[in-house]
């Protein structure tokens, strides 16, 4: 059984004013297999981030179901959610009025988890993820790169079963997007799931599979393989050119 399954997943948004309909996603299949790192392609517009929003139980689907292990995520409870999902935001999302560790320690907070058992959690976390020494500062006081590994912390903090980022190196510079892409890559081959939204062909380079999506639907998939990252973006590139192209001749 995989890890997350995606079945027949359908959205239909209305309009309360004028009634029309517009379908951000039609019969969407697939499956993540545990310890995969998937990144998820396509156009503005085309239902990548309306799945990703289903996929974190954020939005629910019109039809269709989420599985994570077996369990239905549309039915389950906010506080299983909350200890199974990680998400990681473009743009953080951080408490500029809570300190990085207490950022990071947040959903922690949440399941009304025991302090030393927290600080337990995070001294590890934080050696890895490179952020031991701007635990006391403030968001405000650090880079995008450093705020981007403070969100991690929080996101691996429960020890998610999957990790799923939606343009993790958006609101980052060339130098801190690769650090996070390296960084992902590596608690990814420590066995962590992780599913990313992304528009970059570099970090999507990354991945290990690349799913693409068209018009609400999964249009397409490449797998890297034992292929380089340089070998794979390639790929993309090609695979991309091909999507705009079938939309052009349609």
């Amino acid at each position: 059984m995989a890890l997350l399954e995606v079945r027949d997943l359908k959205k239909i948004y209305s309009s309360r004013f004028s009634g029309t309909q517009v379908q951000a996603l039609d019969n969407v299949n697939f499956d993540v297999q545990e310890g995969e790192f998937v990144a998820i392609m396509g156009e503005s517009g085309s239902g990548k981030t309306t799945l990703l929003n289903i996929l974190a139980a954020l939005d629910r689907p019109t039809a269709g179901k989420v599985l994570l292990n077996g369990r239905d995520l549309g039915k389950e409870r906010a506080a299983f959610r909350r200890s199974h999902l990680g998400f990681v935001f473009q743009d953080f999302n951080l408490l500029d009025t809570f300190t990085n560790k207490d950022n990071a320690l947040l959903p922690l907070v949440l399941a009304k988890e025991k302090y030393p058992v927290m600080m337990k959690k995070l001294t590890p976390l934080a050696e890895t993820l490179g952020i031991s020494s701007i635990l006391k500062k403030y968001p405000y006081e650090v880079s995008g790169g450093q705020k981007q590994r403070v969100s991690i912390a929080r996101a691996l903090i429960t020890n998610p079963e999957i990790l799923l980022a939606d343009e993790p190196t958006g609101a980052l510079d060339s130098r801190s997007s690769e650090d996070v892409l390296n960084l992902f890559t590596r608690i990814n081959q420590e066995g962590q799931t992780i599913l990313m939204v992304t528009h970059s062909m570099k970090a999507a380079s990354y991945a290990g599979r690349v799913l693409f999506i068209k018009d609400g639907r999964v249009f397409h998939q490449i797998y890297k393989g034992d292929r380089s990252s340089s070998e794979f973006y390639e790929d993309i590139s090609r695979t991309l050119t091909m999507m705009s192209r079938k939309g052009e001749r349609a």
